[in-house]
């Protein structure tokens, strides 16, 4: 039974606990058993809460009980990125800086996931203060992928991804500023989507103002990622930017999404001009052209954003260093991509960040008019298959050099820089068994159709569990 109910649907799980079929005691005690056997090998859990998992699954099935309404994850077990500020449990931020550090409140979105029933059972791993691609820290040290453990899952959510891909929890909650949640899930063969900014609240984290970074949601299928959004998403009146969802619940809409007729799709190889490896690039063709038998119609195009790189570069730099500014007498204390992020962003010029909020603009105008002819873009969620984990980058993209650590996530960081949402979703797997994502990016506020369309590509490419879990 453990291992049966580790490896079910969140949807089944949730439908089970509200028939009362199971109780939230046995999913919980079935994903400790788990990790129990698993994370010791993938390491992306660093911080297990158990008994306040168990104390909240007592009271989750107390509710059950009592017959009081339920919120749409009630009674699930939920793991957090260790940047996000958990009430009670140690939040690290992957930083020796923090290992102590106990927060005495919750993240909007970790109170928000409360309220809709989820049960908190720990963080997952995460590079230091999420500036990385790759999910490794001085204090907890690297996370493995399930496919193979010799192979890096990508970051910087990669705990969760893991998490979720090996049946550790059936959701998880990342954060993507560049490509923090779509490459791990591209890694570790699971859906994670990027939400438009101000969808969900970002309170817990500095510039409130800030659209770039953002919250989402990993699981396993369209249908669970959309559940998990449902508990996530809501109007804030006291946060700057936050926006009601236009639609009344994302999962029905993406379990209503039944056939791609009349959908229009462009696909692009790359839009960043650094290269693509060719076998990801036809596994994301193929899983493309196939949604035309579906009904779709999908088009093959051009399209190049490559002159958005600098310019995300330069915003990002400032970016960092609002995020670290309180911090900067620890500079030296920090580890070599979050210091050598920050000194980045600290040489900068006004100059600089106007001449990429120009360049930006010119960017974003070239993808408006894509949606003005499409429904979606696809492309893939990365350039490259999963690299070795004892590697911080891949150096090279189709036989083209890389010159720092984030040129590689070029394909995904584009997107934030014009604020449109993506998901990434399982489109098939290499000849040597590792599963390869499709990035699926629509116009603002279309996340539960961008989950409809990764809902049809996942059940024509399915992938399977992942070799090692």
């Amino acid at each position: 039974m453990p291992g049966d109910l580790s490896r079910r649907s969140a949807v089944e799980l949730a439908n089970l606990v509200r028939r009362r079929e199971i109780t939230p005691g046995e999913i919980l005690e079935a994903h400790l058993a788990t990790i129990a056997r698993l994370n010791p090998k993938f390491n992306a859990i660093v911080t297990l809460a158990e008994d306040q998992a168990r104390a909240a699954a007592r009271s989750a099935a107390a509710a059950v009980t009592a017959g009081v309404p339920l919120g749409p994850i009630h009674g699930l077990p939920v793991v957090i990125k260790d940047i996000t500020l958990t009430a009670g449990i140690r939040t690290t931020y992957g930083s020796p800086i923090y290992k102590d550090f106990v927060p005495t409140k919750d993240a909007a979105v970790v109170a928000r996931l409360r309220k809709a029933g989820a049960i908190i059972l720990g963080k997952t791993n995460t590079p230091e203060f999420a500036a990385g691609a790759n999910t490794v820290n001085d204090l907890f040290g690297a996370t493995r992928n399930p496919w193979n453990p010799e192979l890096s899952p990508a970051g910087s959510s990669g705990g969760s991804a893991v998490a979720v891909a090996c049946g550790m929890t059936p959701l998880a909650q990342g954060t993507d500023f560049g490509c923090s949640i779509r490459i791990p899930a591209s890694f570790c063969g699971v859906v994670g989507i990027r939400t438009t900014g101000g969808l969900i609240p970002n309170e817990g984290m500095r510039l409130p103002w800030d659209a770039g970074q953002v919250h989402g949601p990993l699981a396993r299928s369209a249908e669970d990622a959309a559940l998990m959004l449902d508990a996530m998403t809501g109007l804030d009146p006291l946060w700057p930017i936050s926006v009601a969802p236009p639609w009344k619940s994302a999962l029905a809409e993406v379990e209503r999404c039944e056939h791609a007729k009349g959908v229009r799709i462009a696909y692009v190889s790359d839009i960043a001009g650094f290269g693509v490896d060719k076998e990801i690039d036809n596994i994301c063709r193929s899983a493309a052209l196939r949604l035309a038998s579906d009904g779709a119609i999908v088009e093959e195009i051009k399209f190049d954003a490559a002159d958005g790189i600098a310019a995300y570069q330069v915003l990002r730099g400032e970016w960092m260093v609002g995020q670290q500014l309180e911090r900067m007498d620890m500079l030296d204390r920090f580890g070599p991509n979050l210091a050598g992020n920050v000194r980045d962003g600290l040489q900068l010029t006004v100059r600089d960040t106007a001449a990429a909020e120009n360049t930006r603009e010119a960017v974003w105008r070239r993808f408006c008019d894509l949606f003005g002819r499409f429904d979606f873009l696809i492309t893939p969620a990365a350039p490259v298959p999963p690299f070795p984990v004892d590697k911080n980058y891949p150096d090279e993209v189709g036989g083209n050099k890389l010159e720092n650590y984030i040129d590689w996530i070029a394909p995904a960081f584009l997107i934030t820089l014009v604020g449109f949402p993506a998901g990434s979703v399982p489109g098939g797997k290499t000849a040597s068994g590792l599963p390869v994502g499709v990035q699926i990016v629509g116009p603002r506020f279309s996340e539960p159709r961008i989950l409809g369309l990764a809902k049809l590509i996942q059940a024509a490419n399915a992938i399977g569990w992942p070799t090692h879990a």
